[in-house]
Order: structure tokens, then C-alpha cells, then sequence
């Protein structure tokens, strides 16, 4: 007995040593500023028990006020067809409503975007121009994740922003004894055991800088708050019934937060809810790693005779301009003014001044010392002040090359080489009508049946017993009884289902002309890869299924004027 008590005061006395060991330094906290004005701080990427978090609105909005944020934006998985809340001071946090939808090539996380009549989904470049069609933006989530089905892989596409680090990525990639030392100082210092686990997210902020060297990107630091660690699986989103509500929401929020430049709040839930997103749409908005010292205060800016612009904002310099970084940050923090990702000019202390003429994407990296991670994680990251030679030209719409052959397949008189196809519970109906100016048009009559499991789906399929390897594009007139997408398949023949290939649409209550070519589909089973031998393509299918149309729901489908066309 004695023998026992004793070995248990060791084994508690090791611990304490090794917990004190290993204690990560206490967060330090910052003075006001004299001069500069007191960042609007707050988190971006939150789930509650809407989704795959443990917590409610009103457990974010009292971890929020806990940990002195100003806002939290709430991105609870979905695909657009929630209403979103309003917005709501809650705990004097005020609340922000959005969602995180999932693709084929990553999740985006969508600010500022209504309730949607359809589901977004699929395709990662279809739900980007949803989202920019409705007004909303688009950033991209966790986008260097080390688990490949969470990994963004729309790098050819122009999200509006990315999350340069993400909470809930960045403990994925770390060796068991950096969870190992977590457990022995969590209990005592918990934002700053947390901080622990950072690392310089080398890829993310490559991604960025060159992007940003071609456009303006917003980037951002993503909470990815569950409050929650799961133990039986992980899922997408996570779907473990087993789990560790753990670390807590503030804690996360005491970890890092994004910060507005130049924003002042008025109180008023509506208004400020714009102002905040307006700043994040527009680059105002830095990141800071708040639990190796905060709060920051910081702003970044260059100026010539002519004007002065802020983070975020572009400026074609004819002249030499100055760039400031003020801060209250204490003496040995050093200040990285980066052109294009790479750096040239450091000081020590607050403050930076640097004059150049030269075109690029400057940014700042604040670097605490002693900062976690190999290489370490920067402690202050900015947006881009965006310099150019000549103004930046703006992106046209490229009117589609007018065919040189064309084949009409359909345009006035019977459906042949036409028909039905539709999963058992679902039902579909295919009329020639009359089309308004004269002739007739295909009518598909659809009703999605059965559950999510069953793949309810139903298609309007047109036989083209020679291939179609004469052509690079097929060509169609179609007007929805409601807004969404329909999928353009080529089919070819096989095993099973054969092998099929798509491209999703937006059609709605108004006729307009598609044009798909053949080389933007991309395959639709997991077995299908490369692209279609255009040759063996036997069918055309023009698909409802529940990607963007939810089991239960029915609709019509006009279609016109079928042309394969080169």
C-alpha cells in the first residue's frame, strides 16, 4: 500500500515536471496603441449543432465575448437552400450567417450569399459562379489539407479568397508526441498549448502569393471551430458519433482571430453585419495568432503624392510608393514586407517604411520570436497592397466561336432517337409542344423519387448511334419552371452503367442558348477517368438528379434547338 502511494506521488511529481517542462509561454498581452485604432476582431469558419459542431449560437456568441471578439461568422455545412439568419448581436457578438458548401475539388466557405432555389454542389468552377451570380463570395476552405478529400484542388479557378492557415487542418499533419506534449500543458495554458500544433503553412501561402500576383485574393485564418474532436471516424463533414468536446470554442478563438482595418461598428446588427463583410470582400482584414500575444492593433498602407491606399486596394503607381506597417507590437518582433511571396525589406520593432516603384503583390509578415512550428508560424499576417504597371484588365466574356458545322439534332417535329431514363422511384415524361414564335419543343416532365441512397434521377436522352467525333460541341436552347442545373452527359456503352462524362448548366425561367464543349466534361463515376473517345459516345443525356434538385421535387424542362456543331 505504502509502495503504491509512493509510486503514484512519482508518477504525479514526473508529470508536473514534464508539464512544466514543456509549458508553451503564457500569452502576452498588448497595449493599446496611442495612434492606431482598435482592430474589429473576430473568427471566420464556425460550426454549431446545425452541422457538425457541438455547440449552439448562443455557446459561440458567449465563447466569442470570452475570448473579446467583436464578431463570429457562422459556416455551418449546407447547400445554400437554408435561409440564412439574420444577423444578431448575441453576448455583444454580433453573428454572421453563412455556409460551407462541399465540391468535387474542396469545400468553399460562401459569405454574403442569399437562400438559393436550388442545390449548390458538384462541380467546384459551377458552385464559384453560383455564388459570384448571386452575389455572394466565395473563399476557399482548408486548401492544403492532409487529408486529399478536404484538399482544394480548383487552382485553375478563381475563388475570391482562400484560408491561408485552418484551425482544424493544422493538428492533422503533427507526430504523436506533439499531441503527447499537448496533453500535459492543455489543462494550464489552452490557446497557447493549441498554438503549439501551428506550423508555416508553406503551400497555402504559396498558393496565395501567386495567385494574388495575377488578381487580388483575399486570404484569411480559419477557425474551423467544431468544439468537438472525434473519436470512432471522420467524415465529410464529420460524422463520428463518439467525440471530445474538445478544445472549446474559445479556446480556439483565444488561439488566432482575423482583424478589420478601419472599421468602426455602429451597434446596429444589419449595418454592421454589411460593414464587416464588406471589409472582408475588400481585403481589410489581417490575421493574427492571438495566443502569442494580442490584441493587435495594425495597419498597412502606401502613399505617393497622388493618393494613399489601404491593404486590399490596387493602385497603378507611375511613381516611387511608400509603404508603412504601424503596430503595437513590442521591440524584438521583426516586420517582412513581401512582394510576390518574396520578401524584400525587414526591420525590427513596430513600425516599417519602404518606397519602390516596382509592380507586385506586397504583403506583410509580423514575426513573433520563439513563434511554434518548423519553419514557425508568422504572428501577424496582412492582405495585399496590389501595385501595378498598367491597369489590370478586366475579365470579358468570351462569346463562344461561331460553329463552322453544324448538325441540328432537334429543332420542330417528332422526338425521334429520343427518350426516357429515370432511376425506378422517379418519373419522367417527354412531350413535343408548341414553342412560342412557331415550331415545337422538347418538354421533360420530371419527379425525383425514393431517397438520397436510391440516386433518384431523371434524363432526357437523345441516341446518337454514330458517336460524335465529328463535333466539339453540342449546342441546345433550354428554358426551367424553375431555377437550377441540369447535367450534359456523353455516355459510352459498356459493363454495367458504361462510362459517362458531364458538365452541369444553370438553366432557369428564361430561354437562352448553351454551349458545352465536349473537352470541359469531366468524368462522373469514380472508375472514369480521362476523357471520352468521342467516337464511342452513343448517348446525349440533358439530367435532373438530387446534386441540385432534392428528392421529392418536380419540374418541367424545355428543349430546343440540339445542335452538334465544330
Amino acid at each position: 500500500m505504502i509502495r503504491a502511494r509512493w509510486f503514484a506521488i512519482l508518477l504525479l511529481a514526473a508529470i508536473a515536471i514534464s508539464s512544466y517542462m514543456t509549458m508553451p509561454p503564457a500569452a502576452r498581452t498588448l497595449p493599446a496603441s496611442p495612434v492606431l485604432r482598435a482592430a474589429v476582431r473576430g473568427a471566420i469558419h464556425v460550426h454549431t449543432r446545425r452541422s457538425d459542431g457541438s455547440g449552439t449560437v448562443d455557446d459561440v456568441a458567449r465563447a466569442g465575448a470570452g475570448a473579446g471578439l467583436n464578431f463570429v461568422i457562422l459556416t455551418d455545412h449546407g447547400d445554400g437552400t437554408r435561409e440564412p439568419e439574420p444577423a444578431i448581436y448575441k453576448q455583444g457578438v454580433l453573428c454572421i450567417d453563412a455556409v460551407e458548401i462541399s465540391t468535387t475539388g474542396g469545400h468553399v466557405v460562401a459569405l454574403s450569399l442569399p437562400r438559393t432555389s436550388y442545390s449548390l454542389g458538384g462541380e467546384t468552377r459551377d458552385v464559384l459562379e453560383d455564388i459570384a451570380r448571386l452575389g455572394g463570395m466565395s473563399i476557399a476552405a482548408h486548401p492544403s489539407s492532409s487529408r486529399p478529400q478536404l484538399q482544394w484542388t480548383g487552382w485553375n479557378l478563381k475563388p475570391d479568397g482562400l484560408e491561408w492557415v485552418n484551425a482544424d487542418s493544422e493538428w492533422r499533419d503533427e507526430p504523436v508526441g506533439a499531441f503527447a506534449r499537448t496533453l500535459l500543458t492543455y489543462p494550464f495554458r489552452r490557446p497557447e498549448t493549441l498554438a503549439t500544433l501551428l506550423d508555416r503553412p508553406e503551400e497555402s501561402l504559396h498558393r496565395w502569393d501567386t495567385l494574388a500576383a495575377q488578381r487580388p485574393v483575399v486570404a484569411v485564418a480559419g477557425a474551423d471551430a467544431h468544439a468537438r474532436i472525434p473519436l470512432t471516424s471522420v467524415g465529410d463533414p464529420y460524422n463520428a458519433r463518439v467525440s471530445l468536446h474538445v478544445p472549446g470554442y474559445e479556446q480556439i478563438f483565444r488561439t488566432f482571430s482575423i482583424g478589420l482595418q478601419d472599421v468602426m461598428l455602429t451597434g446596429e446588427s444589419k449595418t454592421d453585419a454589411g460593414l464587416v463583410l464588406d471589409a472582408i470582400r475588400r481585403g481589410r482584414v489581417f490575421s493574427s495568432i492571438d495566443a502569442l500575444a494580442g490584441p493587435v492593433a495594425f495597419t498597412f498602407a502606401a502613399s505617393n503624392a497622388n493618393r494613399t491606399v489601404a491593404m486590399g486596394e490596387e493602385v497603378v503607381a507611375k511613381s516611387a510608393l511608400r509603404f508603412q506597417v504601424k503596430s503595437n507590437a513590442p521591440d524584438g518582433v521583426s516586420v517582412s514586407l513581401l512582394r510576390d511571396g518574396r520578401q524584400v525589406h525587414t526591420a525590427a520593432g513596430p513600425h516599417l517604411e519602404y518606397e519602390s516603384s516596382d509592380a507586385g503583390a506586397y504583403r506583410v509578415e509580423m514575426h513573433w520570436p520563439g513563434a511554434p512550428g518548423t519553419p514557425s508560424i508568422p504572428w501577424v499576417v496582412s492582405n495585399p497592397i496590389y501595385v501595378r504597371s498598367d491597369p489590370r484588365p478586366v475579365d470579358a466574356l468570351v462569346a463562344p466561336r461561331p460553329p463552322g458545322q453544324a448538325d441540328v439534332r432537334y429543332s420542330n417535329g417528332p422526338a425521334s432517337d429520343w427518350h426516357i431514363e429515370n432511376n425506378p422511384q422517379s418519373r419522367g415524361a417527354l412531350d413535343v409542344v408548341s414553342a412560342v414564335g412557331g415550331g415545337t419543343q422538347l418538354l421533360l416532365r420530371y419527379a425525383l423519387g425514393g431517397s438520397d441512397s436510391d440516386g433518384p434521377y431523371v434524363a432526357l436522352a437523345m441516341t446518337v448511334p454514330q458517336g460524335v467525333a465529328a463535333y466539339d460541341r453540342v449546342i441546345f436552347k433550354a428554358q426551367s419552371s424553375r431555377s437550377t442545373r441540369i447535367w450534359v452527359q456523353a455516355r459510352v456503352p459498356g459493363g454495367g452503367q458504361g462510362q459517362s462524362w458531364h458538365r452541369s448548366v444553370y438553366v432557369d425561367e428564361t430561354p437562352r442558348t448553351i454551349s458545352v464543349a465536349f473537352d470541359d466534361l469531366v468524368p462522373l463515376e469514380a472508375t472514369t477517368k480521362g476523357r471520352p473517345v468521342l467516337a464511342d459516345v452513343r448517348d446525349l443525356l440533358f439530367v435532373v438528379d438530387t446534386v441540385h434538385t432534392r428528392p421529392g421535387m418536380n419540374g418541367q424542362l424545355l428543349v430546343d434547338d440540339v445542335t452538334l456543331a465544330r
